[in-house]
């Protein structure tokens, strides 16, 4: 795993302004493992009693936090970072400050982990938003959707992440959305590197 970069100033000291979370429009999509992004925003912004509303210069959905902005890009997967851009860029926020929320099939349903930077590790939206905002640099939390056999091997791959949670998964799925949710709020009133320091330790569901 690449090292996390800590040039010029300390990342983990920031705040997130635009939380991102990835995953694919339309009805179809919905409800599927490749769209927990989209759950955790769902989760946040009824937390903070706000609504998204859709802005085509944006390509996604977004509303107004007190000190930032929730994003779903509208593009699909393949494209996330179109959307990311315009909307970075017109309110000048820096890749530092933008925390992406994803699946990772890498990890275990009901597993997460808080990074500062890193690869795509084969996952589309970190792609293109790599791509896009030219740098690895950008936090990002993962959310595990691969079942206990772990990461489903071949032509399984597509399948499991554009399937839908099975019943006896939702209760997991649940818990570790809230969790999602929290570490986020943890982040926005304290900073990524406290928000790292507790959850990424304790991983109990």
């Amino acid at each position: 795993m690449p090292a996390e970069d800590t040039s010029s100033s300390d990342p983990g000291g920031l705040t997130p302004r635009l939380i991102i979370g990835l995953g694919n429009p339309g009805i179809e999509y919905h409800d599927t493992r490749h769209n927990i992004g989209f759950m955790v925003l769902d989760e946040l912004a009824r937390r903070f009693k706000v609504s998204f509303t859709e802005e085509k210069r944006w390509h996604g959905l977004v509303a107004k936090l007190p000190s930032g902005w929730l994003l779903k890009p509208m593009t699909y997967m393949n494209d996330s970072g179109r959307s990311v851009r315009a909307l970075s860029q017109f309110y000048k926020v820096t890749p530092e400050e933008t925390l992406t929320i994803y699946d990772d099939v890498d990890l275990t349903l009901g597993r997460m982990r808080l990074r500062l930077a890193g690869s795509a590790g084969g996952h589309n939206g970190i792609k293109s938003m790599i791509s896009t905002l030219g740098t690895q640099s950008f936090p990002r939390l993962k959310l595990g959707i691969s079942n206990d056999s772990g990461r489903p091997g071949g032509d399984r791959l597509v399948g499991h992440v554009l399937g839908k949670f099975r019943e006896e998964e939702r209760p997991t799925v649940q818990i570790v959305i809230e969790r999602a949710a929290d570490a986020v709020i943890r982040s926005l009133q304290t900073s990524l590197g406290a928000a790292m320091n507790l959850f990424n330790r304790n991983e109990s569901l």
